[in-house]
């Protein structure tokens, strides 16, 4: 998805989730930062189908109405009720890619926007639902340097260079591929593609990526093979799923639903005066389990094993960091 339309939708998404209103498409129009540059009605309208229907397919429910009996055409919004998502049971690694996923969405370019678009909102006379920004507040980031640049060229289809840190060794070597993909695999992020150099698919780690990546050649030149499975490449077909490893977690009263629903109570205990229960639960992959548990905070506390524990804390430790930065 270009990031034109990327940002049309997210636009889209907050004008109709923020306002209590049914707003006629005329009205979107005028509001809603991407349309106005519509060459014709007929042109507006086209791309305004595609983006409803864009965005039913990703899930999002748009209502259909009218405000009042003497309004002459239907308007839409996205009621909350049916935007949030209720209770869903995932597996240890499937959260951690959940969380990876939203924590990913901490772009400036969309904060931005998100905000520009709410203050549209207002200026037009639209009466907004002050918390419906933070059902799509930005989370997410990740340190790798290179990873903007490949994210863009997949989206736009265009070939990069790089000099690339080969595992085994010291040894740089250039390389130019064809992206398909960025994908996160056990806490690290993979750009996954054709390299023209060995004329085979390959996975590059990001973090052995030296220097900058440049995009090169025009836009739509690379195209995904449709049989190809990114994550499926990156953790490799014939790799077995390591032994579970026991786990004892202290989970606060009431709180941390989802590590319960995995988890079994074997004890009540106290934790720094805090009622709580003991659960045991196992995990796959301790440095995925490690990000989930991280992200409920104080009401879950590792106590076995060690390694899990410690990983824990030092997620703990560098988002302390960041929020006195």
């Amino acid at each position: 998805m270009a990031t034109v339309r990327a940002e049309r939708l997210v636009n889209l998404v907050l004008c109709l989730l923020s306002t209590r209103q049914y707003l006629t498409a005329e009205r979107i129009r005028h509001i809603v930062a991407g349309y106005a540059d519509a060459p014709s009605d007929e042109a507006f309208f086209r791309t305004f189908e595609r983006d409803k229907a864009e965005l039913r397919d990703l899930g999002i429910p748009l209502e259909t109405g009218r405000n009042s009996a003497f309004d002459s055409a239907d308007g839409y919004r996205i009621a909350r009720r049916d935007y949030e998502l209720g209770d869903i049971d995932l597996e240890p690694d499937e959260a951690a890619a959940v969380a990876l996923a939203v924590r990913l969405w901490d772009s400036p370019e969309f904060t931005s926007a998100a905000q520009g678009a709410l203050l549209k909102l207002r200026a037009a006379g639209v009466d907004v639902d002050e918390r419906a920004s933070a059902a799509v507040e930005p989370k997410v980031r990740t340190s790798e340097p290179a990873f903007g640049t490949l994210h863009s060229a997949v989206q736009s289809g265009r070939v990069v260079e790089f000099d690339y840190r080969r595992p085994s060794s010291a040894e740089v070597r250039h390389r130019t591929v064809e992206p398909w993909g960025v994908v996160s695999w056990r806490g690290r992020w993979y750009v996954v593609g054709h390299d023209r150099d060995r004329q085979a698919p390959r996975c590059f780690r990001l973090s052995r990526i030296q220097g900058p990546v440049s995009a090169v050649g025009k836009s739509g030149v690379v195209q995904r093979p449709q049989e190809v499975d990114l994550l499926r490449m990156v953790a490799g077909e014939q790799r077995e799923p390591p032994p579970p490893t026991p786990s004892r977690v202290w989970v606060a009263d009431g709180r941390a639903h989802g590590v319960r629903r995995i988890g079994k109570v074997v004890e009540r205990r106290e934790l720094d005066g805090d009622p709580g229960e003991v659960l045991e639960l196992d995990v796959k992959y301790p440095e995925s389990a490690a990000s989930w548990l991280a992200g409920y905070g104080p009401d879950v506390a590792v106590l076995q094993p060690d390694t899990l524990r410690k990983a824990v804390n030092e997620i703990h430790l560098d988002a302390a960091g960041e929020g006195r930065r």
